[in-house]
């Protein structure tokens, strides 16, 4: 699995000109689901994201996690985190997972998120979606649960 994490001051997540999950202060979190990924991806990334010390302290030092803060996440499903520019002009997608197995994986994650934060806003799983992202900082992150970077 890979995410883009985002620190926000808000986000919010528009599908057919309806807003279907917002947040305020928190995490705007991009997930990318890959053939190989399995529960235990979701698992690494649930605890890495939630427990990231990158909201500031009283000194004004990255030392908080989201939990820390009362911080809220809004996660995204964004499968061309997977797009492979390496050859050609055109991403090929052929290592992201898709169907029912990604949107398994992704309302797993969800799911484990829910249980330990107390508001966690999605997307639309395969919608057409606009992303509204007010980055705060701006402060962005990359994660991969297979650790490649």
């Amino acid at each position: 699995m890979r995410v883009v994490v985002q620190r926000v001051g808000s986000s919010k997540v528009i599908v057919d000109n309806n807003i279907v999950g917002s947040i305020q202060k928190g995490l705007n979190v991009l997930l990318g689901i890959e053939k190989n990924d399995t529960v235990e991806d979701v698992s690494y990334l649930k605890d890495k994201i939630l427990n990231l010390r990158i909201f500031e302290d009283e000194n004004g030092k990255m030392n908080k996690s989201l939990l820390e803060v009362n911080g809220e996440l809004l996660v995204v499903s964004q499968f061309t985190l997977y797009g492979d520019c390496r050859k050609g002009r055109r991403p090929n997608f052929m290592e992201a997972l898709s169907g029912k197995e990604a949107e398994s994986l992704y309302n797993e994650f969800v799911n484990q998120c829910s249980q330990v934060l107390g508001k966690v806003e999605t997307g639309i799983f395969g919608a057409d979606m606009k992303v509204l992202i007010e980055n705060d900082g701006p402060v962005t992150l990359l994660i991969d649960s297979k650790k490649v970077f």
